[in-house]
C-alpha cells in the first residue's frame, strides 16, 4: 500500500493524465492556463455532495476563464459513469477526467475510501475510490493552493475560490505553506 504524500506550495505538482468524457486525453503539462490550473478531484457519480457541487463549478467557469484560470474535475470512475456523471448532473461545460488510477491520486495527497454499498442517491460507491481535493496550479507547474478532504462535506467554495484569484492576481500574493524544513 502506498502512503499518502503531501504536496507543498512552490513545488512541482505530480504528473497527471486522463481521459476526459469528450474523448480527448487531458495531460496538465500541455493545459496549464495563463495564470492557473484549477483541479477538481471528486469521488464519483456515487455522491451526491458532489453533484450539487460541480454543478455550481460548472456555471462559474466562465469567470475562472476571466482570471486566466483552466478547470477540470477528475474522478476515479470508469467512462460510462463519467458520461452518465456529465448527463444526469447536466454538466454542459465543464472538462471531465475520469479513470483517475488510485497510485496517481495517492501522489495527489488524496485519501481513499471503500466502498459502504448504495448511497442516500441509489448508486453503489466503487470497491475503492478517492476523497475530493482541490489544488491550484500556477502556469509553471507548481503547487499555489491545496485543499483535502476525509469526506464529501465541508469543501471550499468555489466563489471563494474566484475571490481569491483575483486577489492573489491583483496584489501578486506568494504561495503560503512553503516551508518543507522549520529547522533550515
Amino acid at each position: 500500500m502506498s502512503a499518502i504524500q503531501s504536496l507543498y506550495p512552490r513545488q512541482p505538482v505530480p504528473k497527471l493524465n486522463v481521459p476526459t468524457v469528450a474523448g480527448e486525453q487531458w495531460e496538465l503539462k500541455d493545459r496549464l492556463g495563463d495564470n492557473f490550473t484549477l483541479v477538481v478531484f471528486y469521488r464519483g457519480l456515487h455522491c451526491p455532495i458532489c453533484s450539487r457541487y460541480l454543478g455550481d463549478l460548472d456555471k462559474k467557469l466562465e469567470k475562472f476563464a476571466a482570471l486566466g484560470t483552466e478547470v477540470i474535475a477528475i474522478s476515479g470512475d470508469e467512462k460510462e459513469r463519467a458520461e452518465r456523471t456529465r448527463d444526469e448532473w447536466k454538466l454542459e461545460n465543464l472538462t471531465l477526467g475520469y479513470g483517475l488510477d488510485l497510485d496517481d491520486a495517492r501522489k495527489w495527497g488524496l485519501y481513499i475510501s471503500t466502498s459502504k454499498g448504495k448511497t442516500s442517491s441509489g448508486l453503489e460507491e466503487p470497491a475503492l475510490f478517492p476523497e475530493p481535493g482541490m489544488f491550484l496550479v500556477r502556469n509553471d507547474g507548481t503547487l499555489y493552493f491545496g485543499s483535502v478532504q476525509t469526506m464529501p462535506f465541508a469543501r471550499p467554495a468555489f466563489s471563494e475560490v474566484l475571490g481569491a484569484i483575483g486577489f492573489v492576481l491583483n496584489n501578486d500574493y506568494p504561495a503560503r505553506g512553503e516551508v518543507l524544513d522549520h529547522n533550515a
